[in-house]
This record gives C-alpha cells, sequence and structure tokens, in this order.
C-alpha cells in the first residue's frame, strides 16, 4: 500500500546531471572567457541584484539547466572579476587551472571528508597535499595539516591547540574544566596584529591581546617582545606575522621565538598571504628561524591560487591539535592506523575535500612552478611600485618586500579622492585602508595570472584616477 502524501518519482538516472552540468560549463567557460578584457568592478550594485533575484519561492520545480541559465544570466552584472590580472584588492587570489577542475571534481564526488575510513581518497589526497606544503615551506615533517575555510579559522586551529598546550603545562585541563577559574592566558601579538587574529583570539575567550611595539614597517620589536614576555605572568601566546597586511613585512622569526619560547611561550605564526614566501629561497635569510614556531596558518586560496575557500592549519605538535578538536561518538568509523582523521584537526565535523585543489595546484606546478608563481607576484609588485613611483604625485609607503603595496597621494583627501576614482574607473581594482596614521591606497599582488600588460594598465588607471580627481576639486 502507498504510505499518504507519497509521491512517486521515476529513478534518478545519471543523464538528469548532464545538461545543467553542459550548461554550467558553458557559462564558466563565457565567464572566464570575458575576465582578461572586462572591467574588474561590477556592472551592477547590490540594489540592483536584489531586484533580479527578488521573486518569489516557485510552487512547482523547474528545469534544472534552465535553473542553471537564469542563474548566470542574473548573477554575471553583480560579478567582480577576482580572477582578473587587474585585481589588486583585499589578497585574494586567482585560479589556476587544475585547481578550478579539480574543484568541480570535489563537488562531484560529493565527499564528506572528514573520516578516513569512509572517504579514503580524499584523505590521502589531503594528507599528500599537507606533506607537500610541509616540503616546500621547510616547516617541521612531523606537523600535522588541516584545510580550513580560510585564514582566520587557520589562526582559530593554531591558537586552539597552543591555547590547550600552555594551559595543560600550567596544570588545567581546559577541556575538562573549561576557562572558568583557569590560569589567565596572556597574548602578545605586534602593533599591526590582523584582525582575523583577533577574531580568533575572541572566539577562543581570551580577550584583547597585549601589543607590542613594531618598526616603521610593522615588524614587532624583539627587545620590546623580550621586555613584553618578562612582564607576562602565567601561561603565555605569541603571534607573530609573516606578511605584513600594508608593507608584506616579516616580523624577525628566529630572535622572536627563541626567546618566546625561553618564557615557555607558544608561538603562532601568521601567514595568511606570506608564508609562501618560505617556498623560494629568496626570502631565506628574511624567514630564518620560521620552522621554529609551534603552529602556523596560512590561505591556499591566496598565493597558491586555488578556489574559495581553503585556508590552511599546521601544527607542529599534532597532539595539541587532536586534543582541541577530537570528537568521540559510537557511529564514526575509525581506522586503526593511529593517524589523525580530517575532523580531528579541525573545526568542522563535516565540510567539503578543499585540498583536493591544493593537490591539484601543487601537482600542476611542481616545486619550481610553486618557486616561480611567489616570485613572479613579488616582481609584479616590484615593477608595479617602481612605476609608481616614477609618477608625480604619487608616494610608495613600504619597502616593497613582497606583494603588498601601500600607496598615497598627497592628503588623506587627495588619497581618498583617488581611490574612489580609481574604483569608480572599474578598470582595476585597489582598496583604501588606513596605515602609519595616513590614509592609503593598497595593493596586493596575488593572481597567478598578472603580467607585464596588466601592470602597465594598471599604472595607467592609477594616472587617470589622478587627474579624475583632480578635476572635481
Amino acid at each position: 500500500m502507498r504510505a499518504q502524501g507519497y509521491s512517486e518519482r521515476v529513478p534518478l538516472s545519471p543523464d538528469e546531471y548532464r545538461a545543467p552540468l553542459a550548461r554550467a560549463a558553458l557559462h564558466a567557460g563565457e565567464w572566464l572567457d570575458s575576465v582578461p578584457t572586462r572591467p574588474v568592478k561590477p556592472r551592477e550594485g547590490i540594489e540592483a541584484l536584489e531586484a533580479a533575484f527578488a521573486r518569489s519561492l516557485p510552487e512547482h520545480p523547474s528545469d534544472p539547466a534552465e535553473v542553471v541559465d537564469e542563474l548566470a544570466r542574473l548573477a554575471e552584472p553583480g560579478l567582480m572579476a577576482i580572477g582578473s590580472g587587474r585585481f589588486f584588492g583585499w589578497v585574494m587570489g586567482g585560479t589556476l587551472p587544475a585547481a578550478l577542475a579539480s574543484d568541480w571534481l570535489v563537488s562531484a564526488w560529493d565527499q564528506n571528508n572528514g573520516l578516513r575510513f569512509a572517504t579514503p581518497a580524499t584523505a590521502a589526497i589531503e594528507e599528500r597535499a599537507g606533506a607537500w606544503i610541509l616540503d616546500l615551506l621547510g616547516l617541521p615533517t612531523t606537523s600535522t595539516v588541516g584545510f580550513t575555510t580560510g585564514g582566520t579559522m587557520a589562526n582559530f586551529v593554531g591558537l586552539t591547540a597552543g591555547r590547550g598546550a600552555v594551559l595543560e603545562a600550567a596544570g588545567w585541563n581546559v577541556n575538562r574544566d573549561g576557562l572558568t577559574g583557569a590560569p589567565r592566558v596572556s597574548v602578545l601579538v605586534g602593533a599591526e596584529v590582523h584582525s582575523s587574529v583577533e577574531l580568533a583570539l575572541r572566539y577562543l575567550g581570551l580577550g584583547e591581546p597585549t601589543r607590542v611595539a613594531a618598526d616603521a614597517q610593522g615588524r614587532i620589536r624583539p627587545t620590546a617582545l623580550a621586555e613584553a614576555l618578562a612582564a607576562a605572568e602565567g601561561p603565555v601566546l605569541v603571534a607573530l606575522q609573516a606578511g605584513n597586511l600594508h608593507s608584506g613585512a616579516f616580523d624577525p622569526m628566529r630572535e622572536c621565538i627563541r626567546v618566546a619560547h625561553e618564557h615557555g611561550a607558544w608561538v603562532h605564526v601568521d601567514g595568511a598571504f606570506g608564508l609562501w614566501a618560505a617556498a623560494s629561497p629568496r626570502w631565506a635569510e628574511t624567514l630564518d628561524g620560521l620552522g621554529e614556531a609551534d603552529s602556523w596558518a596560512t590561505d591556499a586560496h591566496k598565493t597558491l591560487n586555488v578556489p574559495y575557500d581553503c585556508g590552511v592549519a599546521v601544527v607542529a605538535r599534532a597532539g595539541a591539535m587532536q586534543s582541541a578538536f577530537t570528537a568521540h561518538t559510537s557511529y564514526f568509523i575509525r581506522d586503526d592506523a593511529g593517524i589523525p582523521d580530517p575532523m580531528d584537526i579541525v573545526p568542522e565535523l563535516s565540510r567539503r575535500a578543499r585540498g583536493v585543489p591544493v593537490w591539484a595546484a601543487l601537482r600542476s606546478l611542481g616545486r619550481t612552478g610553486t618557486i616561480e608563481l611567489v616570485e613572479r607576484l613579488a616582481a609584479n609588485a616590484q615593477a608595479l611600485a617602481e612605476g609608481l613611483t616614477a609618477v608625480p604625485g604619487v608616494e610608495v609607503l613600504n619597502d616593497v618586500v613582497f606583494t603588498q603595496i601601500s600607496l598615497a597621494f598627497g592628503s588623506d583627501e587627495r588619497t581618498r579622492a583617488v581611490t574612489q576614482a580609481l574604483i569608480a574607473d572599474g578598470a582595476v581594482w585597489m582598496s583604501g585602508s588606513r596605515w602609519a596614521g595616513r590614509d592609503v591606497l593598497r595593493i596586493s599582488v596575488s593572481n597567478w595570472s598578472t603580467d607585464a600588460s596588466d601592470v602597465t594598465a594598471s599604472i595607467d588607471a592609477v594616472v587617470r584616477a589622478m587627474a579624475a580627481a583632480d578635476a572635481r576639486r
């Protein structure tokens, strides 16, 4: 007997996927074809897009291929060409071909990459991608690598492991007893710490960190850190920076890590985009001692150019990572290898296999290609800085040591006006910010496809924006 309300349906056929996937591939190809020449800014703003999508939920099913067509048509005017070689905002990379294609496979496979036993293919791929990252960046080969949504959660993972470790050393089990009544954990950061570290500390219930003096490029001062460590009481976390948001500068790793460890502190390195510099011998001296830290965070969707979203959390002591994130329940099927499951090392029990595009990106690049990618990004930043320095009225405020450039155009008012004119022009995208007491136009060179023509077009766009800003005065 048929249950009441039951609606019979024809059994699923794999052919049902073919038409919508073909339409998605067509629209994706059209989008990618347009990126090199289209304006970077969206053609329409949020109000227009909200209006375009403002319709009631349909009463009846629709043809999947037609849904894909509608989605592509309605969304296109509101898409930012983040994959353009002329996009320099907010440290966002593009997408390498192998990484994009493998990400499509990740969605088709639809693996919940939590348990090695249940999803052995994607678990093995992520383990190998993690091993390659350790190798490339010169981090301890015994470290554990987890794939998170982004740099904020990668910082969260490292700092969570650190919080548990320093409290355990002080005789407190935070997993069992929580934070109420626990020894206060002091957190020391550079004066120009990124907000993602502060967010992670807020999530962890550790409150505002103590800011330690930094130099003119945003690098923490080792002598000031030593003084702060000497004054700190109880368990201590230290967060260093591999790549300042505005200058790209790196904290002096070896000296800072040494003095922090002398005081029993856990050292975490926030390297959202700059940690990838460790892949190249060019920054070996600058990052000397990096591998002596206890945890590291970076993004693969920045410098490595894999699709959003993909952060990378690395912890030298696997036990500290597992202690923080392992969940126990009877229905999880574990293997007997003694290797942590993917869900034991990041906050999520359920997640897509976001490390697969990392494997594909590194497999397609190889060691020399990865090094060349990192060095090319830095070279393009240097070329932009040199070209803009030659333009009268442009100030490059930072030492261009990696991929970040901060510009000013005289007064704060004029800098804001130039920034607004540049965004309105739309040919390139650079973001406004404030650094060292001044309004700045910040350039983040993160896209693998940026070339000499993009550099020239971007310099020309800044010159146009300056002229447009001056014409309005």
